[in-house]
C-alpha cells in the first residue's frame, strides 16, 4: 500500500496488483487501452478503456469505455452512477414504505374490529395515483452535493442495508396510524361514508407528503423544498386529483365517497402535514445523536 508506481510490469503483474489491492477491501478501478492491460480490466471491479485509442480486446473486457479519452470522464461516469443507485434506492423506499402504509391501515383496522377504513377501489386509486407520480419524481433527483465525497460502497451490501428495512416499517406503520386516526375521526364524529372519504384523503396526501421526507437524510428545509420540480409537479398534480375525485359528484358515486365539510378538510389536511413534521423531529434528533456527517476531501499525497 506504500508504493503509487509500478514500473515494467507484465500483464500478469497488473492482474497480480489488482487482487492485492482488491484484497484489502477497497473498489478498484483499472484504465488501459492495449491488450495487455484486458486481463487486468476484467479482474478489476470496474474496468475502463480508452474509445478512440484502445484496442478491440481492452473494450471487450472493460466496463466502461471512455468515447473520449478523458479521465475526467470517469468523474463524471461515477457522480452519475452513484446518484442513479440513490435515486432507485428512494424510489424503492418510497414505493415499499407506501404499501406498507396501506397494508397497516387494512390490517391494523381489522384487529381493531373497525369496518374497512378504505375500499378495494379506493386503494387501487391511490396506488395508481399517489404512489407512482412521486416515485417516478423521486427518481429524477439531482446528485447530492456531497456525492462525490462519500466513500466507495461496500458491493457486497444490499440495497436495504444500514438500516434501511427499519426505517421503511417505520414509516409505513406511521402512514398507516394517521390514515386510521383520520378515519376513527370521521367514522365517530360524523359516520362510516365521511370517514372512508377522510381516510381515502388523507391516505393519498400522507404519501404525497411524505415523498418529501426521503429526498435527503438531511432537513428538506436545508436541501430545498422546491429544487425537484418534477416532485413538487407529482405533489401538485397528485393532490388536485384526489381532491377532484371528491369534489365530482359522479366520480365520487363511483368511489363510494362523500362531500367533506371546511371543518372535515381541514381535520384532513392537519393529519396529512403531520409526517413532515414527525419525520423533521426524528431527523433533528438524530443529528444531536449521531452528530452531523462531514464529509472531506481527500487530498492526494504528494509522491
Amino acid at each position: 500500500m506504500k508504493y503509487s508506481v509500478f514500473a515494467r510490469v507484465t500483464p500478469e503483474h497488473k492482474v497480480k496488483i489488482v487482487n492485492s489491492y482488491r484484497s484489502t477491501g477497497a473498489v478498484v478501478a483499472m484504465t488501459g487501452d492495449g491488450v495487455n492491460d484486458a486481463p487486468a480490466l476484467k479482474q478489476a471491479d470496474i474496468g475502463i478503456a480508452m474509445g478512440q485509442n484502445g484496442t478491440d480486446v481492452a473494450k471487450n473486457a472493460a466496463d466502461m469505455v471512455l468515447t473520449d479519452d478523458n479521465f475526467v470522464t470517469i468523474v463524471e461516469a461515477v457522480k452519475q452512477g452513484r446518484n442513479i443507485f440513490d435515486n432507485i434506492k428512494k424510489a424503492v423506499h418510497f414505493l415499499i414504505a407506501t404499501n406498507i402504509g396501506e397494508i397497516v391501515t387494512i390490517f391494523l383496522g381489522l384487529l381493531l374490529g373497525l369496518k374497512s377504513p378504505l375500499l378495494a377501489i379506493q386503494l387501487l386509486w391511490v396506488n395508481l395515483v399517489t404512489d407512482s407520480l412521486p416515485a417516478i419524481a423521486l427518481g429524477l433527483e439531482k446528485p447530492d452535493k456531497n456525492i462525490m465525497n462519500r466513500k466507495p460502497r461496500d458491493n457486497k451490501k444490499s440495497i436495504f442495508a444500514d438500516g434501511l428495512w427499519g426505517k421503511i416499517f417505520t414509516e409505513g406503520t406511521m402512514l398507516g396510524v394517521l390514515t386510521l386516526v383520520a378515519f376513527s375521526l370521521g367514522n365517530k364524529l360524523y359516520g362510516l361514508e365521511v370517514g372512508r372519504t377522510m381516510a381515502f384523503v388523507a391516505l393519498g396526501i400522507l404519501e404525497l407528503v411524505h415523498s418529501f421526507n426521503i429526498k435527503s437524510e438531511e432537513s428538506i428545509f436545508k436541501v430545498g423544498l422546491l429544487e425537484n420540480k418534477y416532485l413538487v409537479g407529482a405533489f401538485l398534480l397528485g393532490t388536485i386529483l384526489q381532491i377532484a375525485v371528491v369534489i365530482m359528484k359522479p366520480i365520487a358515486q363511483l368511489f363510494s365517497l362523500v362531500p367533506l365539510t371546511m371543518v372535515q378538510w381541514l381535520y384532513t389536511f392537519g393529519i396529512s402535514i403531520l409526517p413532515l413534521i414527525i419525520i423533521e423531529i426524528q431527523k433533528k434528533l438524530n443529528e444531536f445523536r449521531f452528530g452531523k456527517v462531514i464529509y472531506k476531501k481527500v487530498q492526494p499525497k504528494e509522491i
